[in-house]
């Protein structure tokens, strides 16, 4: 007989209602939005995916600076530290603070206590709000990969212009904030022809992964920022 699952915590959220984490057993966790699922545990491909392609080109890097918007159960985050040196440093925009909390408490299982990596700092706000400020800030703070694992991905009813993270205003200031060859990846629950267009349209080389051979397979899009924006919209005009 399968135990039961229990109700570790809850909490209601401004926007979204709310958020509750479920445990069965030690190592085995869901977390609910509203009633639905949104992540377990023992299904991680795709984040695991997600966070080792965005790195993957700066493992030999001296000093990388990579942000992660979203930290759900840390197992995006864990990929991230496994595929960085030591000398990175990972900033994690989270934008409820509980989330936090249960990463560092019975969710720390799940990931090897990820958050007590040196490496990673956490600021607690909106990914959005983090990246706008840093499009405008000192160039040397721009990140060599920025991530976003965030619980809606982008998908065909996004506000093609105006969605705070995935609309082509939002592209722009993302391919800002990051450094020459720099790496955008994005979790999607399905594939989204739109939003691959506005990413070539803002100049990056964009790919978009379906990682696993069988079952459901979310979309994992990876751009990587060839040239500088500026420039090259002062060429065209």
């Amino acid at each position: 007989m399968a135990r039961p699952w229990e109700i570790v915590d809850r909490f209601t959220t401004a926007a979204d209602g709310t958020l509750e984490l479920r445990r069965r057993g030690e190592v085995d966790f869901l977390l609910f939005l509203d009633g639905r699922v949104l992540m377990n545990s023992r299904v991680q491909r795709s984040e695991l995916a997600l966070g080792r392609l965005a790195c993957r080109p700066w493992k030999s890097h001296p000093a990388p600076r990579v942000l992660v918007g979203g930290l759900g159960m840390g197992i995006t985050l864990r990929a991230v530290l496994n595929s960085l040196p030591l000398t990175a440093t990972v900033v994690v925009a989270e934008l409820n603070p509980v989330i936090v909390e249960w990463c560092r408490g019975p969710l720390a299982v799940v990931t090897d206590n990820a958050l007590s990596d040196p490496r990673v700092e956490v600021e607690i706000g909106d990914v959005a709000d983090l990246i706008r400020r840093q499009a405008t800030g000192n160039e040397k703070m721009r990140f060599q990969a920025i991530i976003l694992d965030l619980y809606r991905g982008p998908d065909s009813d996004t506000d093609k212009k105006e969605d705070p993270i995935y609309g082509s205003r939002a592209i722009e200031r993302t391919y800002t904030t990051l450094q020459e060859g720099g790496t955008f990846a994005v979790w999607g629950e399905n594939h989204d022809a739109g939003f691959l267009r506005r990413l070539s349209k803002s100049g990056f080389k964009v790919t978009c992964e379906r990682p696993g051979s069988g079952g459901y397979r979310h979309a994992v899009y990876l751009a990587t920022k060839t040239g500088d924006l500026k420039n090259e919209r002062t060429k065209k005009g």
